[in-house]
């Protein structure tokens, strides 16, 4: 079956977002090009490590002499983007991800493959022939100054939540905490 794949080589905008209030956010990987948006959901802890490891990519690029490929130390201001995310239709839900660089292009290469079922799958049934099994991925190239005003802002939006227990590091609520520290 043909992978169908949502791919932006060079896209608009490409951020990480989240709706709903800390505690119950879901975050979501937005990328546009023209008119065409497309929305995945992933968890934070994919959120943060694709940040980080954006991060890592381009700190490495910036090492090379003469920094051919003009890897910026921060990030540029021209590329910050704080605006909310335009009303995510979730396209799927993110398992497995991969970051590469295009050094033809000076570009980050994301990819994102949806969550299967196919580690519960039995090997012996076929897949559904109505296309409910399709298959589809994402994959987002991003310039240097983009991949490091995404990390940034992932940063930022992963920072946002829940503030964290000095005793325990579990998330505090609203509502209060009870802390699972021993007393001393």
């Amino acid at each position: 079956m043909p992978t169908r794949v949502h791919e932006f080589a060079w896209p608009d905008r490409v951020v990480i977002g989240t709706i709903g209030l800390p505690g119950a956010r879901t975050f979501y990987l937005q990328v546009r090009a023209g008119t065409k948006i497309v929305s995945i959901a992933l968890e934070k802890q994919q959120s943060a490590l694709l940040a980080e490891k954006i991060d890592e990519i381009l700190d490495q690029l910036i090492t090379i002499e003469g920094n051919p490929f003009s890897v910026p130390t921060g990030t540029p201001i021209e590329l910050v983007d704080n605006e909310p995310l335009e009303a995510p239709q979730e396209q799927f839900r993110t398992g497995a991800m991969s970051l590469d660089w295009d050094p033809t292009t000076a570009q980050v290469v994301m990819e994102a493959y949806p969550i299967t079922d196919a580690d519960t799958d039995d090997d012996d049934e076929p897949l559904d022939a109505s296309g409910a099994d399709e298959l589809e991925m994402m994959l987002v190239r991003m310039p240097v100054g983009t991949a490091r005003a995404f990390a940034k802002r992932t940063r930022e939006i992963v920072g946002a939540g829940r503030p964290t227990c000095p005793l325990c590091g579990y998330p505090v609520d609203a509502d209060g905490h009870d802390c699972t520290f021993p007393e001393a």
